[in-house]
Order: C-alpha cells, then sequence, then structure tokens
C-alpha cells in the first residue's frame, strides 16, 4: 500500500492544467459500445478508474488504441457477450461502479447486459433501482441473481415511453439515455440530471446520429434511431480537479493559475468559493489565485451562518464539499457544511481535528466548522484515505499543516487525480511517494 509523504508550509507557485474530466469521461467510453464504428476519444484522464474501464472494454472485445498520451480510438465491431458471463467479468466489474453504465448501450444494441454490483467509493448507499426501472419501462426483463450479487437485463426490442425518474441520478440518466436512442419511438426521460456530463454525453451520442433534444434541462426527448455511426469526442476540464486546485492555492496561500478551465461549465463553483472570501480572476478561461493572506467567510444578509450545501446540478457539486469544509479550517468565520446526498462523506473530519481545526460533526450529513484564520496552523499527522474526495482534502490540509505528514491508502486519491506528485511538485510541494 502506497502512502504520500508531505512536508507542509511551503507557498507554492505556477500554472496547472486541469485533467479530463473522471465523471464525464466514464460515461463517454462507455458509448462507443453503441456503434461498430471507429470513435475517438481526447482528454481522457490516465486514472486507475478509466484504465479500469478501457482494461473492461478491451475484455470485450472492443479494439482499443492509444493515439498519445490522453487520445484513444475504440471500435466495437466484434463485442465479445460471453465475457460479461465469465468470473473474470464479476470480478473486474465489481470493482468499478463506472462499470454500471455499460449495461445501457449493451441492452439497446445487443439485447442484454450483465453487470456485478458495482463498487467504488464507501461514501454511502448509491442505489441502482433508477438505472434499471428506467430499463424495464422500456421494456426489458430484469433478473437478479441474489447468491453472486448480478444483475442483468434483456429484451427483443425495447421501446419509447414516457419516464418520471424518482431521482436526477447522473449515472442513471446516462445509462437510460444510451439505451434510448437505439429504442423504437419516442422517449422522454422526465427529472433528468442535467450536469455537463450528461450534457457532453448528448452532444456526442447527436454528433453520432442520434437525436436527443431538450440537452441542458431535466427533461431529454429521444427519438430512436435504427443506429449509429463513429464520432471524436473532446472531454471537458474536469471541474472537481479545478476545485482541488483552488483548495491547494487557498490553503497555502499561494499565486496560482488553472488553465483552460471551461468556465461556462462550473456553474455554482466560483460562487461558492467567492462566498468563502476567496479571490478569483476570470483571465480568458483561466483562473487566476492571487497570494491571499486571510479569507473570511461571508454571512448571509441577515447575519445568520452561511449553510454550504450540495444538490443537484445547477446546485453545488457533492464532490468539493469536502474541500469547502477544509478550507473553511482555515478562514475568518463560520460555516455550516450540509453534505444532503451522500451519508458517510463526512467521517473523514475526524482527522481534520487530530490535525487542530475546529470542526463540530452533528450528525452525518452536516458539520460546523469553526476557522482558524491561520491564527494556529494546522499539525501535520499520519492519517489514511477513506475515498477519492476525503483523499485530495486531507492532502491539502497536509500542504497547508506545519511539519511532515503521512497519507495512507493513497490508491484512493489515484483512482480519481492523473500524476498528483508530479503536478504538485511542479508548483512547489514537498511531496514523495512511498511504496509500501
Amino acid at each position: 500500500m502506497a502512502s504520500f509523504k508531505i512536508e507542509g508550509g511551503h507557498k507554492l507557485n505556477g500554472t496547472i492544467t486541469p485533467q479530463g474530466a473522471k465523471n464525464e469521461v466514464l460515461q463517454i467510453l462507455c458509448a462507443v459500445l453503441l456503434t461498430p464504428e471507429k470513435v475517438v476519444v481526447k482528454n481522457v484522464p490516465d486514472i486507475i478508474d478509466v484504465n479500469k474501464l478501457i482494461f473492461i472494454l478491451g475484455e470485450l472485445g472492443v479494439k482499443v488504441e492509444k493515439l498519445s498520451r490522453n487520445s484513444y480510438s475504440f471500435q466495437a465491431d466484434a463485442v465479445n457477450l460471453s465475457y460479461l458471463e465469465s468470473a473474470e467479468f464479476k470480478r473486474d466489474g465489481s470493482s468499478l461502479r463506472g462499470s454500471i453504465m455499460i449495461v445501457g448501450p449493451l441492452l439497446a444494441r445487443f439485447g442484454k447486459g450483465y453487470i456485478p454490483r458495482p463498487g467504488g467509493d464507501k461514501i454511502g448507499r448509491r442505489r441502482l433501482d433508477t438505472h434499471f426501472e428506467g430499463f424495464i419501462r422500456l421494456g426489458a426483463t430484469f433478473r437478479y441473481n441474489k447468491e453472486e450479487s448480478f444483475y442483468g437485463v434483456e429484451a427483443k426490442e425495447l421501446q419509447g415511453v414516457d419516464m418520471l425518474l424518482d431521482e436526477a441520478s447522473v449515472t442513471g440518466t446516462a445509462n437510460i439515455l444510451m439505451a434510448a436512442v437505439l429504442a423504437t419511438g419516442t422517449t422522454k426521460i422526465y427529472n433528468a440530471a442535467c450536469e455537463p456530463y450528461i450534457q457532453q454525453l448528448s452532444k456526442m451520442l447527436n454528433s453520432m446520429g442520434a437525436k436527443i433534444s431538450g440537452v441542458g434541462s431535466n427533461l431529454l426527448v429521444i427519438e430512436g434511431v435504427a443506429s449509429l455511426g463513429g464520432c471524436e469526442h473532446t472531454v471537458l476540464p474536469d471541474m472537481i480537479e479545478i476545485g482541488s486546485w483552488i483548495g491547494v492555492a487557498v490553503m497555502t496561500r499561494s499565486e496560482l493559475t488553472i488553465k483552460n478551465v471551461s468556465w461556462e461549465n462550473l456553474g455554482q463553483i466560483p460562487n461558492v468559493f467567492r462566498k468563502l472570501g476567496i479571490k478569483l480572476e476570470k483571465r480568458g478561461d483561466d483562473i487566476y489565485i492571487p497570494e491571499q493572506e486571510s479569507y473570511e467567510i461571508q454571512n448571509y444578509i441577515d447575519g445568520s451562518v452561511l449553510t454550504v450545501a450540495d444538490a443537484p446540478w445547477p446546485g453545488f457539486t457533492p464532490d468539493l464539499l469536502s474541500i469547502v469544509l477544509v478550507i473553511a479550517t482555515q478562514a475568518k468565520g463560520t460555516v455550516l457544511i450540509h453534505q444532503k446526498m451522500f451519508e458517510s462523506r463526512l467521517f473523514f473530519v475526524d482527522k481534520l481535528i487530530d490535525m487542530g481545526a475546529k470542526v463540530i460533526l452533528c450528525d452525518p450529513h452536516r458539520a460546523t466548522v469553526i476557522g482558524l484564520d491561520f491564527e494556529s496552523s494546522l499539525k501535520a499527522t499520519k492519517m489514511t484515505s477513506p475515498d477519492i474526495r476525503a483523499g485530495i482534502s486531507l492532502l491539502i490540509a497536509a500542504l497547508s499543516a506545519k511539519g511532515t505528514s503521512i497519507i495512507n491508502n493513497i490508491e484512493q486519491i489515484d483512482r480519481g487525480y492523473e500524476n498528483i506528485e508530479a503536478r504538485l511538485k511542479s508548483i512547489g510541494a514537498k511531496i514523495e511517494r512511498i511504496e509500501g
């Protein structure tokens, strides 16, 4: 098990270019199964979860060619469906939550899709009902092998239908959307997720010949087509990584430029950081963060304590709440962090408390942070990363702490962040990877 050794308390400086968006690319890679023609995907991040999915596609018989460091071509013209019922797939698929999204394309094109119960972050229960209820509405038959935790859907033909999703699930919307594009007739998805990732997937599918309207809204209308062709697609920069680099700059009181951030797709992210008192400048399509010795959390107009809560898009993404929490530990003022969408993502705060942060964990969903305003530095400590987002948050805390910290289980961080230690070193961080 690898670890990071971080010598904190150093100011950083430089320019960072964010990687491609993990949550988008997992959808995009599954969509290559919808056509026998070649699909080229650019700005693919070199991270564990994405590489796992590329491996699974290869085992499925997809021809994978690496064109350059972050570009690939995929051609699913000889898909090996027998792999879906193999012991190897039950092992490979269960280790990656994003693998659930191969089911929709396989069902649409081949009439069947199977998946072992997926793994992923231990951030609370994330049910799959929305996915399978959508497939059933389209005409599929559902089966579940309880002993092997193995799900399957089969259909001779999918029929377009109106459906109201019980939750605006991003992966559920993506999965149902990919099934509906090859269904007979028209499908309307009400309460669809409308994140930029879904917009990007819809644009890609339309470029392949799909007929999707309402892109960017929570009502998607899909006119089924007989087949889809190839395309070329470029993945957006990762908004979660962009927020993470803002956290790095602020907590180390450093000057940093984040390049090519796709401002129009950041939604509430800049506003939330500004409410914490952080100065962000828009310079073309870059974010410039000046060196800030102090930042003060805004109160509401009536003087009450600010609450930062997550919500489906266009609300604030739950993936950045842990970063906001860490930043708040050194702000001037108090903020309530309300994690509505997952029940155990705040359980890393005990590690921040060990470092000297003033955080009250009210319940599994809420934490109150009383900022130290840099009057008292966080203390270095030894800790273990519980999941991707908590892991990067603890890394940011360690960069600001006095002394040397150790973070174990950094494979969790590697699942979401490409070559993070080299990129931190490039802006002056004192970080070392120790192979266990």
